[in-house]
C-alpha cells in the first residue's frame, strides 16, 4: 500500500484542470465517497498491525496533498473566469495597429513647450469672435483690407460676428481680463480666412501668437526670445535676422527670417535660393492697443508676435502641400509614426 500511496503523491503533483468542471471531476477521482481515498481508507484495516502507523500518516499526507491541490486548481479557474468577465468581447481579434499625433499638434506642442519653459502662460478664446476683439482693438482702421470679404469670414445674419482670422483677439481677452500686468500669454488656436484652397494657401489653418507686457520691455528682449525659440525649434545653429514691417497692432513692427534648415543656407528651391525663409511676425505693442484694452501704455509696454504652425511643420517635415494636414491620408499620417 504504501508504493501506491507514493505513486498517487506523484500524480498529485501532476494534476491539471482548465475548467471548473475539470476539476470537479477530479475531485470525485481522487476525493469523492467511492474515490481513490476512500477505497484505500476501506483496505487500511488489512494492513499488518507493525505498519499501521506509518500508512495511516503516509494517507492523511496524501488526502491533504490532494486536496490542496485541487483547490488550487478551482482558485486558478475562478480567476481565468473572473479576467473573462473583465474582457470587452467586442475587441478585434486581430492586433489594431497604434497611431500618432498629428504632425500640426506635434510641432504645435513642441512650441508650447519652449515657450513654457521661458515662462509664457497659455491662453486660449473663441474661434467665433466680434468685430472689436479682432480688428478694433488691435487698431485696424474702418477701411482696412483684412476687414473685406475677401480676407474674412461674416456671419451673414450678424456682421459684426466673424471667424477670426488671428488668434491676436485673445491676447485682446487676456488683457481685458488681466488688466494689470505683468501678462505673458502664447495663444495657439486655429484661425479663419477667406482664401482659396491651393498646396501653398488654406481656409483654415493653425497659428500660435506669444504677448509680453511688463514695465520696461523692449525691443532687445523680444529679439532674445526670438533667438532662443529659433534655435530650440530648428537647431542650435539657426540664424536669425528681422526686416522692418508694417502691422496695424505693433510699432515698431519686423518680419523674422531663418536661416533655411534644409539647405543649410546655401540656396535651395523652397528659400527660393536665397537661404532664408520667413517664420514670423513680431513687434512692440503699438500704444493705442494697450490703452483699448485699458493697460495704461505710459506705463507699460511690450511686445508681440505671432506665426503659422503649417509654416514650421513645413520647415521641420519638408512637407510641400498644406492640404496634406487636412485630409487625413493615413499614407501621409504614417509617415509620423515615432517608433518605440
Amino acid at each position: 500500500m504504501i508504493a501506491l500511496i507514493k505513486q498517487l503523491s506523484d500524480e498529485a503533483d501532476l494534476l491539471a484542470a482548465g475548467t471548473p468542471e475539470e476539476v470537479e471531476a477530479l475531485r470525485i477521482k481522487y476525493l469523492g465517497k467511492k474515490g481513490v481515498v476512500n477505497d484505500l481508507m476501506a483496505d487500511f484495516r488489512n494492513v499488518a498491525p507493525e505498519h499501521k502507523k506509518e500508512v495511516g500518516i503516509r494517507l492523511n499526507e496524501l488526502k491533504t496533498k490532494l486536496q490542496n491541490r485541487i483547490n488550487e486548481l478551482k482558485a486558478a479557474c475562478e480567476t481565468v473566469d473572473a479576467r473573462a468577465e473583465e474582457s470587452d468581447l467586442t475587441r478585434t481579434a486581430y492586433p489594431t495597429p497604434l497611431g500618432t499625433r498629428h504632425p500640426l499638434t506635434l510641432v504645435r506642442n513642441e512650441a508650447i513647450d519652449i515657450f513654457s519653459r521661458m515662462g509664457f502662460g497659455i491662453a486660449e478664446g473663441p474661434e467665433i469672435e466680434d468685430d472689436w476683439h479682432v480688428f478694433s482693438a488691435l487698431n485696424f482702421a474702418e477701411d482696412h483690407p483684412a476687414r473685406d470679404m475677401q480676407d474674412t469670414f461674416f456671419i451673414e445674419a450678424h456682421p459684426d460676428i466673424i471667424l477670426r482670422t488671428h488668434t491676436s483677439s485673445v491676447q485682446v481677452r487676456a488683457m481685458e481680463s488681466m488688466k494689470k500686468p505683468p501678462i505673458r500669454i502664447i495663444c495657439p488656436g486655429r484661425v479663419y480666412r477667406n482664401e482659396a484652397i491651393s498646396y501653398r494657401a488654406h481656409c483654415f489653418f493653425h497659428q500660435i501668437e506669444a504677448l509680453y507686457i511688463d514695465k520696461g520691455v523692449s525691443f532687445a528682449d523680444l529679439k532674445q526670445v526670438l533667438l532662443q525659440f529659433a534655435r530650440e525649434m530648428f537647431g542650435a545653429d539657426t540664424k536669425i535676422r528681422l526686416r522692418p514691417s508694417y502691422f496695424p497692432f505693433t510699432e515698431p513692427s519686423a518680419e523674422m527670417d531663418i536661416s533655411c534648415n534644409i539647405c543649410g543656407g546655401k540656396g535651395c528651391p523652397f528659400c527660393k535660393h536665397t537661404g532664408w525663409v520667413e517664420i514670423l511676425g513680431c513687434g512692440m505693442v503699438d500704444p493705442n492697443v494697450l490703452e483699448a484694452s485699458g493697460i495704461d501704455s505710459s506705463i507699460y509696454s511690450g511686445y508681440a508676435l505671432g506665426m503659422g504652425i503649417e509654416r514650421m511643420t513645413n520647415l521641420k517635415y519638408q512637407v510641400n502641400d498644406l492640404r496634406l494636414f487636412s485630409e487625413n491620408d493615413v499614407r501621409f499620417l504614417r509617415e509620423f509614426v515615432v517608433e518605440n
